[in-house]
């Protein structure tokens, strides 16, 4: 009987993991939130991953259970452990990815370098920070936030004002996370992979461009690297999927700071979109890397095929027209280009897609990755 891997989640991620399992005679499941989501073609049902109920249902069938997104409550999770599923990664871990504070605080823990921070309760508090770090800082929603979204850069404690009513309103307490203005060069992905038994394997680190909070291009591996750096990322990565015990993949977040430091940003327990260049890019690719891992089988090698790939996002996509109604344009336009998309409506702002290139020159390499990008927007 083929081994059974269970993805809570219907998104993109989910709809990665097809092709590899496929290759790999694993039986992919999705449990999705709704019809018609990206990974529809694996969904073997719909509900709400909120609800113990429909989860437990869900996972009864399957060798190991994994995850599209860091969302699902741990009242659900502990539920799952309880009932003797295998969890990849675990409560612990993905504890760590979907609390910020929670996050900075096992870092601290971890001896991880990172911003300074402060969880704060009012303006007050926030007052304080902002004073200690040159009236400007970063403050974040702890859960729930991604591209660009639950982040504000404020000057004054009363930006974040709506932001503590809320949390007044949820009468539950909870405070807010603010960090430092980090005065970084650029940012960075760490990607790491470790299996139940403790194998771990390292990606190359990747240069990661952001616009309006979102991830835009990742080049691999990142340029201009010394060998320190990639060391130190690498060392970053292993020291937190170890210590965190993730099974499965992590990418882990960096700033690469004026002064040549690295400080951790933010982590993810899934693969990542810092990771998609590995799909066309790397001998073993995140989604492949990834089922591995949770089916604790051995890893695959993460070196890149070629000295470099780009990866660029479709954001948003054409305003009239699905996607595919441009697919032979960009592909006369630019042969050697990898189209993957998410059966997404396209939509501003959101992801339904993304290209990778690869070769030996990285100009040419990144300009063809976007020459056959810009043929998906308008």
């Amino acid at each position: 009987m083929a081994l059974r891997v269970g993805v809570v989640g219907g998104g993109q991620l989910a709809r990665m993991m097809i092709a590899p399992a496929v290759e790999l005679g694993v039986e992919l499941r999705v449990l999705a939130e709704e019809p018609g989501m990206s990974a529809s073609l694996a969904a073997t049902a719909v509900g709400d991953y909120r609800d113990t109920g429909t989860v437990l249902a869900f996972a009864r069938d399957v060798d190991v259970l994994t995850f599209d997104h860091e969302h699902v409550p741990q009242d659900v999770l502990a539920a799952l452990v309880e009932a003797g599923v295998a969890v990849h990664p675990g409560p612990g871990a993905l504890a760590v990815a979907q609390d910020k504070l929670v996050m900075r605080t096992r870092m601290a823990e971890l001896g991880m370098p990172q911003p300074d921070w402060a969880a704060v309760t009012d303006a007050e508090g926030l007052q304080a920070f902002l004073d200690e770090h040159g009236g400007r800082a970063v403050v974040k929603t702890p859960r729930g936030g991604y591209d660009g979204k639950g982040v504000r850069v404020v000057g004054a404690a009363t930006e974040a004002d709506d932001w503590f009513a809320t949390l007044a309103e949820d009468a539950r307490g909870g405070a807010l996370l603010v960090e430092e203005l980090v005065d970084f060069s650029r940012e960075l992905a760490q990607q790491v992979a470790r299996r139940p038994s403790g194998e771990v394997a390292v990606y190359p680190v990747v240069e990661t461009v952001q616009r309006d909070g979102v991830c835009a291009e990742v080049l691999a591996p990142a340029p201009h690297g010394s060998e320190r750096l990639r060391a130190v990322a690498a060392d970053i990565g292993i020291a937190i999927a170890e210590g965190l015990g993730v099974t499965g993949m992590l990418a882990v977040e960096l700033f690469e700071t004026t002064d040549e430091r690295l400080l951790v940003n933010e982590l993810a327990m899934r693969p990542h979109n810092s990771g998609h260049w590995t799909q066309d890019g790397a001998v073993t690719s995140q989604f492949e890397q990834h089922l591995r891992a949770v089916l604790d089988l051995p890893l695959g090698r993460t070196e890149p095929t070629a000295a470099w790939s780009v990866m660029v996002n479709v954001l948003g996509g054409p305003a009239e027209q699905p996607l595919d109604a441009r697919f032979a344009a960009a592909m006369a336009d630019q042969p050697d280009a990898k189209v993957h998309t998410y059966g997404k409506a396209p939509r501003p702002g959101r992801k339904v897609g993304h290209i990778n290139v690869s070769g030996d020159d990285l100009d040419d390499v990144a300009y063809r990755a976007r020459a056959a990008a810009s043929f998906f927007q308008d």
